[in-house]
């Protein structure tokens, strides 16, 4: 076998390889753009959809609602204060009230207890006057025929007022139905004065009344 012969060797495809690897890329670059380019002028603008106006009219009709609701709380959190500034306000004014009811109530207190008071010394007064009217009267005698000791009490009684001419006076022993006269007489003016003992009978006769002295 001669080595110098020349062997046939493969035909080189490494270019023809290449290039063809090119147009694939080439040929798959156009139909990205081109399937980009339908794509994009296939799809429409979500703007304008139906579903689009809808939520963005929902979403205004929230807002609205939104802004209404918060308007509303301003005016009910404006009324709240007020009406708590004029509650605290009439608290205060009731508070002071109660203050002056309670002052007033601590004066007619005092002054029904001055009242009582007052009453309770007219009472004192009347009474006294009272009993010195019982008394007085106890101790007075009026026309007729007393027994001392028994309807009128022993002592020295005197007229009340000047007696006319017409008046008469006896003092009698008890018991003699006026028969034992012990002194009488007809004084004719004046204010006369008898001394009568127990066991006496008294008569007065027009001469009004005799005050015990």
């Amino acid at each position: 076998m001669d080595t110098n012969s020349t062997i046939d060797q493969p035909p080189d495809t490494t270019a023809g390889s290449s290039r063809k690897k090119a147009a694939v890329v080439v040929l798959v670059a156009a139909a990205v753009l081109t399937g980009a380019t339908l794509v994009g002028t296939a799809m429409p603008d979500p703007k304008t959809s139906e579903a689009y106006r809808s939520l963005t009219e929902e979403k205004q009709s929230v807002e609205a609602e939104l802004a209404a609701a918060e308007s509303s709380y301003g005016s009910l959190e404006g009324s709240y204060t007020t009406l708590r500034d004029g509650i605290s306000d009439r608290e205060d004014k009731v508070a002071a009230r109660e203050a002056e009811v309670e002052e007033a109530s601590a004066a007619v207190k005092g002054s029904e207890e001055g009242v009582k008071a007052a009453e309770a010394a007219v009472k004192k007064r009347e009474d006294a006057v009272s009993g010195a009217e019982d008394q007085k009267a106890a101790n007075t005698i009026s026309d007729g025929t007393w027994t001392v000791g028994t309807d009128i009490e022993p002592g020295t009684y005197r007229s009340a007022a000047d007696v006319g001419s017409s008046c008469y006076w006896g003092i009698y022993e008890s018991g003699t139905n006026g028969s034992n006269i012990i002194e009488n007489d007809i004084p004719g003016g004046g204010r006369p004065t008898v001394t009568l003992s127990a066991g006496q009978d008294f008569n007065s006769t027009r001469c009004g009344d005799w005050e015990k002295q």
